[in-house]
């Protein structure tokens, strides 16, 4: 367990590479824990290497984690996927993710943008529409609440 914390300090203090390195030995000395892979594929993503972070964020999730990491893990992993490419997977996991998660609502921005990759551009708008719905404390927003609920699937429509 104090590996574990040093392995999170390291990275907290500048330390990614040394991070990323004890960390990963760690998930080979402990196969099972699902937050030795979440702290490893952490620190690979701030070394900016989504693509080694994406395994072990996958793994995290498949072991299982409290749910409030559980969620970070989901939009993490997806915004990896979407940042190389691998637009279809990362609809996948965003939507597992909304499918545990449905009010976290950067969860839904990544998976907007990963449909407006996807060229699904109105479903995108749709679901950025209900986050500022959902999270604006803006007047000017407030009092146009109904109809920007009412527009938001109907973007393409004319009267």
């Amino acid at each position: 367990m104090e590996q574990f914390k040093k392995g999170i300090e390291l990275r907290n203090e500048g330390h990614v590479e040394e991070s990323a390195e004890l960390l990963e030995q760690l998930v080979q000395l402990d196969p099972n824990n699902g937050y030795l892979y979440y702290e490893c594929a952490a620190s690979f993503d701030a070394l900016g290497d989504e693509r080694k972070a994406i395994p072990y964020y996958e793994k995290a999730i498949k072991l299982g984690l409290e749910p409030e990491v559980l969620v970070k893990a989901y939009t993490n992993a997806g915004s990896s996927y979407r940042a190389n490419g691998h637009y279809d997977r990362a609809k996948t996991i965003f939507e597992e993710g909304r499918n545990r998660f449905p009010e976290n609502q950067a969860l839904n921005m990544f998976y907007a943008m990963v449909l407006y990759n996807l060229n699904e551009h109105s479903h995108a708008m749709e679901v950025l529409l209900n986050v500022v719905i959902k999270t604006s404390s803006d007047n000017h927003v407030r009092d146009y609440e109904k109809a920007i609920s009412f527009y938001r699937d109907k973007l393409d429509k004319t009267w």
